[in-house]
């Protein structure tokens, strides 16, 4: 990978996310209401809320605006306060970020548990009722939707059998095992969707690399059949299905918020719904401007992971 290569997406990455920055500030100018009628309450006056709106400078100009919110409180970490509960952002964010990050990576990991056992076994006969079932399988998974397939869970493993708890977050604190039971159905509800969509492509990515003329030369030379799937097909669909886990990964903690609210889940899609509610357009700026900066980053993490699975891949 050379350097000239890395400071383009580093650029690039730069440049999204101050295109991002711009739009997610103007989702205060957009949205109708005044924050600051919302931040008074009953209370507002015509007068009172233009005495705020100068105190706040919302009777300045947008790109005015813009500069003050990105320079003074974006660049430097401090999102302000919620106009509804008049504490700091950041600090919200920094409590409810780890259960959204960890919630993401547990439904990840149950994901590829599916996708990747499924995804070979199908792609090794094609045709075949293996594959058929996986195909069947896998189409059901990606058409089921996360709320059905959430409430699902809780009518089975929560109601019926009293397995598992419904909803709620225990911390790590009160023990790994309240931990893990109150993660198991939202991560399961997330990771079987997500499991779903990856097992179609890495069957696709599979099939690719089965049918290339170094697989059949491996074969014709006598290799054990799992040898050459270690050796030869997984490593050569390495990409393919790394590029399909960085863009689930970063779907995820953009698309989590359903789940959250379904099982009570503490993390920034639940804030961010809240917000939205709430009108409390700081912290639908904060929550919004971490969803797209981490797809962002996911995403070029996953375009640098290329070269180190393939060296012989060559950036431009």
């Amino acid at each position: 990978m050379s350097l000239r290569y890395l400071l383009q997406r580093l650029g690039t990455l730069l440049l999204v996310l101050f295109g991002v920055s711009v739009l997610t500030f103007s989702i205060i100018p957009l949205v109708p209401g005044s924050p600051a009628r919302v931040t008074l309450g009953v209370q507002a006056t015509d007068a009172s809320v233009a005495a705020l709106e100068h105190n706040m400078g919302l009777d300045r100009p947008l790109p005015a605006q813009y500069w003050s919110w990105l320079t003074g409180i974006v660049l430097h970490g401090d999102f302000g306060d919620s106009l509804i509960s008049g504490k700091p952002i950041t600090g919200q964010v920094a409590r409810r970020l780890p259960a959204t990050l960890v919630l993401a990576f547990a439904a990840l990991l149950i994901g590829l548990l599916i996708a990747l056992p499924s995804g070979i076994v199908s792609a090794l006969r094609p045709g075949g009722a293996r594959d058929l079932g996986v195909s069947v399988l896998s189409q059901i998974g990606v058409s089921i939707p996360d709320f059905w397939l959430g409430i699902l869970l809780i009518l089975v493993f929560a109601q019926a059998l009293h397995w598992l708890p419904s909803n709620g977050y225990a911390p790590p604190s009160e023990g790994l095992g309240a931990y893990l039971k109150h993660i198991i159905l939202p991560a399961s509800t997330a990771g079987v969707i997500s499991g779903s969509i990856m097992a179609r492509f890495v069957r696709s990515a599979m099939l690719e690399v089965l049918g290339n003329d170094y697989v059949r030369t491996a074969r014709a030379k006598g290799l054990g059949a799992g040898r050459v799937i270690a050796k030869h097909v997984l490593r050569n669909a390495a990409i393919t299905v790394v590029t399909i886990i960085g863009l689930q990964m970063a779907t995820l903690l953009s698309s989590i918020v359903v789940v959250e609210i379904i099982f009570a889940w503490p993390g920034l899609g639940s804030m961010a719904l809240n917000a939205t509610l709430q009108r409390d357009y700081p912290v639908l700026q904060a929550s919004v401007l971490l969803f797209a900066t981490s797809f962002a980053v996911i995403n070029l993490l996953t375009d640098l992971s290329y070269v180190l699975l393939d060296p012989s891949v060559e950036y431009a």
